[in-house]
This record gives structure tokens, C-alpha cells and sequence, in this order.
């Protein structure tokens, strides 16, 4: 088993593959560079609390070249704290930002198509392997920033493809929220996740174990239905609930967005 990978014996395929992911982070960083133009560096993020779209930039700039690091050494372990913030911390100033960022992207994709098949490297989600980890994370993290960058704007989000969008739901649903080890509650809840331009979904429950979903179409305490793209947005807290249906016990969906949050560390 490859080092940091989770047993991924319960864990659904991924349908998608890195040269689609490879694809995603190069078409996605584009968008959000030109979004970042438009709305300008000092532009607020909305959905990024106290962060400007120049902090926006020097984050995935940033974490662009973190992954490029473990891909590219493959290292076996995490980057020390140190070496992160370092990292972290590298980026030039205003007039230089989007060519850094643009430049990050780059060698985040060479990175990846140079890497072989049977890469052995850190990850912290559970993956095929490190090589399909690395590109599906980095693949979401730049879908999703790119929806901040658009925000900032003051335009709507820009729809995600079907499938992109069903692997990052699945992404959140079988990687970040099955962390999730103990909720407070004193029974188990269900949300159906019901894209209305796909013929799958998912059914997640939440309970006072953690978080566990499988694919399917099943009824729940709670039905959230809308296309893929937006409940894509809605797991990452990007899209508000009023955007889609939402039919039965609504505090299912409270639960899950108060609970449920991504951050960098």
C-alpha cells in the first residue's frame, strides 16, 4: 500500500482518470486567472471570509507548487511546517502575481504527466493511487477557487461539467467528510443527493460515528436535488441552499453545512 493511502476497499472508483483531472487544473487555473484580471487584486472574496483575490492567488499558487513538491521528489512524507510556510510565503508582489500563479500551474501539470503510473508518495486521501490522488485533489482545489475567483466578480459561477462535478462530489463524500468521525447527534440522519442531470446519486448519513455515503438513488430524511454542478458547490459550501430543491428535514442539510468545512492547515 502506498504511503499515507487509506484502505480503499469500500471506496468507489474513481469514473475519471489524470488526464481529465490534468485537463481540469489547466482549463479551471485559466478561468481563474482571467476572473482575477477582471475583478482585480483588491476585489473581497465572498465566499473566502477576509481574503482578497490576491490572497486567493497566493494560496493556490501556492498549493499548486506544494503538490508539485510531492509529485515531483516524491516524498514519503508530508513537507515539514517549516518548508511549507516557506513555500507558502514565496509568492513576488502585485505586479508579477498572475504570471507566479500561471507559472505554478505549469509545473503542477509537468509535474504530473512526467511522474510514473506506480508513483510512490505521501497523499492524506484515500486514492487509487498517489499519482491519481495528487491530480483529483489539485483538479477540485482549482474548480473550486476558480467559483471564488468568479464571485469576486460579481458574476455568477460558471457551471461545471456533469462528470467533473459528480467526482468532486464524490471526492468530498468518500475523502474529506468520511474523516469526520464524531457528530453530536442522538440518531443517524440521511440526505439524498439527487443531481438532476445525472442517473446517479448519493446517499449520505450522517450519525454519531461520522460521516459514510454509498452511490445510489434512495429516499431520506432529506432531498437535495439540482444539477451536479450545484451540488457540487453546495458540499463546498459555495452555492446557498435556496439555490436548490430541498424537500423534507431541512436541518439534515443545516447539519452538514455547518459541519462539514475544508481547510488548509
Amino acid at each position: 500500500m502506498a504511503p499515507g493511502i487509506e484502505d480503499t476497499h469500500l471506496i468507489p472508483e474513481p469514473a475519471l482518470g489524470v488526464n481529465t483531472w490534468s485537463a481540469s487544473i489547466e482549463g479551471e487555473s485559466q478561468a481563474l486567472a482571467r476572473a482575477a484580471a477582471k475583478a482585480g487584486l483588491d476585489a473581497p472574496v465572498p465566499t473566502c471570509p477576509n481574503w482578497q483575490v490576491r490572497d486567493l492567488l497566493r494560496h493556490l499558487g501556492g498549493v499548486h507548487r506544494w503538490a508539485t513538491a510531492h509529485v515531483a521528489d516524491a516524498r514519503s512524507e508530508p513537507m515539514p511546517k517549516e518548508e511549507q510556510e516557506r513555500l507558502m510565503t514565496s509568492y513576488p508582489g502585485d505586479e508579477a502575481l498572475l504570471d507566479w500563479f500561471l507559472r505554478g500551474e505549469r509545473s503542477l501539470r509537468q509535474a504530473l504527466a512526467t511522474a510514473p503510473p506506480d508513483l510512490r508518495c505521501w497523499a492524506f486521501l484515500p486514492a487509487p493511487s498517489p499519482l491519481a490522488f495528487w491530480s483529483r485533489r489539485q483538479a477540485h482545489e482549482t474548480e473550486i477557487h476558480r467559483a471564488d475567483a468568479q464571485l469576486a466578480t460579481q458574476a455568477e459561477i460558471s457551471p461545471f461539467a456533469p462528470r467533473i462535478a459528480a467526482d468532486g462530489i464524490e471526492e468530498m463524500l468518500f475523502g474529506f467528510a468520511a474523516r469526520h468521525r464524531r457528530m453530536a447527534l442522538p440518531s443517524e440522519l440521511r440526505m439524498a443527493l439527487l443531481p438532476q442531470d445525472l442517473a446517479e446519486g448519493w446517499l449520505v448519513r450522517l450519525g454519531a460515528d461520522g460521516v459514510t455515503a454509498v452511490r445510489g438513488r434512495e429516499d431520506a430524511d432529506c432531498r437535495v436535488s439540482g444539477t451536479a454542478s450545484q451540488l457540487y458547490l453546495l458540499l463546498w459550501n459555495r452555492l446557498p441552499d435556496t439555490a436548490l430543491a430541498v424537500e423534507g428535514d431541512r436541518s439534515t442539510l443545516e447539519i452538514w453545512r455547518r459541519s462539514i468545512k475544508v481547510r488548509w492547515e
